[in-house]
């Protein structure tokens, strides 16, 4: 079975601490990480090496959802996360492998995504318009100072 490969690199203006934050925090993943169009819930979440983790992305136009999950593989704190995704949905099989890489620049936070294993039934190009769709409201949420 083919599965494809695809790659991300950012420099996002918010320290390491704020961008590790947002995929640390259910709340955080809710509002960013569905792409435009599809809406997130975190059926569960247990942010540990070896915690697993549930969620659906529901498209809001045609009111379709699909679940998937895993579990995380390694956690490094402000440096790296990885972890496995599989969808629920047996057309769509094999388990995706995630590593995200944060490093502390100048002027915030260079991030590298790696996602391997992605289901030959999903097209590579949908895979980098869902990431770049997603890192832009990363962005919108991490990059904005409000003080109280």
């Amino acid at each position: 079975m083919a599965t494809s490969t695809v790659k991300f690199h950012r420099v996002i203006k918010a320290p390491v601490s704020k961008v590790f934050r947002a995929f640390s925090s259910a709340d955080a993943m809710t509002f960013w990480l569905p792409p435009y169009g599809f809406l997130c819930t975190v059926h569960e979440m247990d942010f540990s090496v070896g915690g697993s983790y549930r969620m659906s992305f529901h498209n809001f136009t045609t009111e379709k959802s699909h679940s998937f999950g895993g579990r995380y593989l390694e956690i490094i704190p402000g440096e790296l996360l990885k972890y496995s995704d599989k969808f629920e949905d047996p057309n769509l099989p094999g388990e995706m492998t995630t590593t995200v890489q944060l490093k502390e620049v100048m002027c915030g936070t260079e991030i590298n995504i790696t996602q391997e294993g992605i289901p030959e039934q999903i097209p590579a190009e949908f895979c980098y318009l869902g990431w770049q769709e997603s890192l832009e409201k990363l962005i919108k949420l991490v990059e904005p100072v409000i003080n109280d």
